[in-house]
């Protein structure tokens, strides 16, 4: 029966891993599609060969999911803790996917592991999740907006005298570059944050008690983070590449490389999981804000930021729920 759990929770992760993926591709091309750098079945490819790249290219980020945020559970109690966190963010992705808003994977698990170790009764270390969650969950998009404004404003001055058909074809094959490292840092990122669940569980069963990362692990999570890159996210990607401002490819190319860089410098020297959703959507807006404030759709914006505030809380109770289904069917 333990085996089976286990089992059957590594497979709902690997799902999450997959929602993920589709939900959270548009972070990483929507700027490339949106201005034509790229078409959208190419930019789908490339995102998800960068992807699992980028998911072998450290575990930073795996161990502050693993250890940071909540005890790890014992138990078939623990196993269905587990279970129950990645039923909350699976359902909290798919609603906002289908309604095309771009909320975070990220926040939808670590809310869903809130809510279910408080359900479980598991302690949270709310340092943790204050420190490595809520705090980048503000700043994070703070820093996007300013660099993605002060980036733009450096190109458009650095190309100031070029001409702007030859600048803009430019940018356009720039693009590429930038939503390839936008993608690279997406697999550094999200697929991460499910290896560290996956590592819990297999803790919980005795199966892993090594602090390294099984290379199963890292594998089986880049790959269905690929796959559900590739499956791609038309709803969302329209969003954050249309609906917040109309770009253009040097603008793209500033998102991208302001947000790209924001997830290098988070998961490398912070170890911190931020949000790719929220680090690509506010350096869009700083980078939509140069050409005038009310360029930007501030209507959209603020629909989306409010997406952000409301996800950790909803996945936690869909979480908590969720698992007292679970004490209630199997005791």
């Amino acid at each position: 029966m333990d085996t089976f759990a286990l089992i059957v929770t590594i497979g709902v992760a690997l799902g999450f891993t997959y929602t993920n993926g589709f939900h959270d591709s548009a972070n990483a091309i929507a700027t490339s599609v949106s201005t034509r750098a790229l078409t959208p079945k190419a930019a789908l490819a490339m995102a998800a060969v960068m992807n699992l790249a980028g998911a072998f290219l450290g575990s930073g980020v795996a161990k502050t999911v693993s250890k940071g945020l909540i005890a790890t559970p014992t138990g078939r109690g623990g196993m269905g803790i587990m279970f129950a966190a990645l039923v909350g963010a699976i359902v909290w992705n798919l609603v906002t996917w289908y309604y095309g808003l771009p909320s975070s994977s990220s926040h939808a698990l670590f809310g869903g592991m809130v809510g279910a170790a408080l359900a479980g009764g598991t302690t949270v270390y709310w340092s943790g999740v204050i420190e490595k969650v809520v705090i980048p969950m503000f700043l994070s998009p703070v820093v996007g907006l300013l660099a993605g404004y002060l980036v733009m404003l450096a190109i458009l001055w650095l190309f100031r005298k070029s001409n702007p058909h030859k600048a803009k074809r430019g940018f356009r094959i720039a693009q590429t570059v930038s939503a390839a490292a936008m993608a690279l840092g997406h697999g550094l990122q999200d697929a991460q944050k499910t290896m560290g669940i996956v590592v819990m569980a297999l803790t919980i069963s005795d199966v892993n008690r090594a602090d390294s990362i099984p290379i199963w692990v890292k594998f089986a999570c880049a790959a269905m983070l690929s796959l559900g890159t590739y499956a791609g996210g038309w709803r969302i990607m329209r969003t954050l590449g249309r609906r917040i401002i109309e770009l253009d490819p040097p603008q793209g190319f500033a998102a991208e490389t302001t947000a790209a860089s924001i997830l290098y410098t988070t998961a490398y020297i912070f170890q911190a999981p931020v949000s790719t959703t929220h680090v690509i959507t506010s350096a869009i807006m700083g980078v939509g804000a140069t050409k005038r404030v009310k360029a930007v759709r501030w209507g959209v914006a603020k629909n989306i930021v409010a997406g952000w505030f409301i996800t950790m809380p909803a996945a936690a109770l869909v979480a908590a729920a969720s698992y007292g289904v679970i004490k209630l069917v199997f005791g």
